[in-house]
């Protein structure tokens, strides 16, 4: 949703295509995940849709995933719907949410740590790269860096995670969004 309103520079979409990537988007990461993680609870597979459960996360997280990569498949196959930045976006995340399940089977991380440490990382990978973000660019990652702290400490006082979980999440976001960057 936060790239719907990206300048053309950098989201290089006609306008109507921007609707209809917005919706698909929006269906295949968060109302299908989120749909299926009510389901989970409804039917008793899971104790909480907040998933404080380590041992609960994997199935939410593995269909986050693929809501993830189906988003991802899809935008790159639809010429209209091929914008460099986007994919690199839907990537990167997807990405983060596997090595997310996979650090799962062992120990609790902060997913929401490792979505805004790869925000952070995927700002500073456009602020670094040849990606026209304006005057503004330093202004949105002081802005997001604010944004990241507020969240790290509501996770740690809501005792959901440890100081470690949520550095390790914010590192691994940071890390899977540079990577993909530089990589791409």
């Amino acid at each position: 949703m936060l790239a719907y309103g990206m300048p053309t520079t950098l989201l290089s979409l006609a306008t109507g295509a921007r609707w209809q990537v917005t919706l698909w988007v929006w269906l295949l990461t968060f109302w299908l995940p989120g749909l299926a993680t009510w389901l989970l609870y409804r039917a008793g597979r899971i104790s909480s849709v907040e998933l404080y459960e380590r041992r609960q996360r994997p199935l939410p997280l593995l269909l986050t995933a693929l809501g993830f990569g189906a988003a991802t498949a899809l935008l790159s196959s639809t010429a209209a719907y091929r914008a460099p930045l986007l994919l690199l976006m839907l990537g990167s995340i997807t990405l983060a949410v596997v090595c997310t399940l996979l650090i799962t089977f062992w120990w609790k991380v902060s997913a929401h740590g490792i979505g805004m440490g790869g925000a952070l990382g995927l700002l500073v990978f456009l602020l670094l790269g040849s990606y026209p973000v304006g005057p503004a660019g330093p202004r949105w990652l002081l802005a997001v860096g604010a944004v990241a702290a507020a969240v790290s400490w509501a996770r740690l006082a809501l005792r959901a995670h440890t100081p470690a979980q949520v550095l390790a999440g914010l590192g691994l976001g940071a890390a899977v969004a540079l990577g993909a960057g530089w990589l791409s």
